[in-house]
């Protein structure tokens, strides 16, 4: 069973983060406050769960939440500062967004870049210990697979609808084929590095 809470009386917002793997699409990054006495049975880490339970936890977290919010950071920022940055970045444009200013930020990861006058805690796998942590890693998913099943409909070639821009076989035979769009991360390795001959 999650917790509801890191501590008795702080008012805390979870963050977690999509996208650090991907070749292609943007990092998303959600911060989510729940009521402190905050129970739910399936609340977990989003990739534990399937894509149902994923979209009904999402309308049941952004109806229930005393305060959420979603941030998007581009590719194209993501290759000017790198990924780990734009992931932070990310979380910090979550949490300017929320509507009630938290007193602790709850963050999954072992880093963080400290936002300013919000003290913070890194929890190592936190998305499967605090539920406000699970409920920021549910609407970081949904929101950014959403986001990868439009941007499917346009470059249909590379199967983002099923592989959310994540290095598959699939993926990488289509970059190959008809080369990287705009949406690709340049700074990542979008090809396997070729087999060097023997001599």
């Amino acid at each position: 069973m999650l917790k509801s809470s890191y501590t008795e009386t702080l008012i805390e917002a979870g963050c977690d983060e999509a996208g650090r793997g991907p070749l292609a699409g943007p990092v998303v990054a959600a911060a989510v406050i729940l009521p402190k006495d905050y129970r739910h049975t399936w609340l977990n880490d989003s990739k534990t769960l399937n894509k149902e339970k994923r979209e009904c936890l999402k309308t049941e977290i952004e109806k229930d939440a005393i305060s959420w919010a979603v941030a998007v950071v581009d590719n194209q920022k993501i290759d000017e500062i790198n990924i780990l940055k734009a992931s932070f970045l990310a979380m910090h444009q979550a949490v300017a967004q929320l509507d009630v200013t938290p007193a602790l930020l709850l963050i999954d990861g072992n880093r963080f870049t400290p936002y300013p006058d919000i003290p913070h805690e890194c929890i190592i796998k936190g998305d499967g210990k605090f539920l406000s942590i699970a409920a920021a890693s549910i609407l970081a998913k949904t929101h950014r697979d959403q986001l990868m099943e439009k941007l499917a409909n346009r470059y249909p070639e590379y199967g983002w609808d099923k592989n959310a821009g994540y290095p598959t076989k699939a993926h990488r035979q289509a970059i190959e084929k008809f080369g990287p769009t705009l949406y690709h991360r340049r700074s990542f390795r979008l090809l396997p590095a070729p087999v060097a001959e023997s001599p």
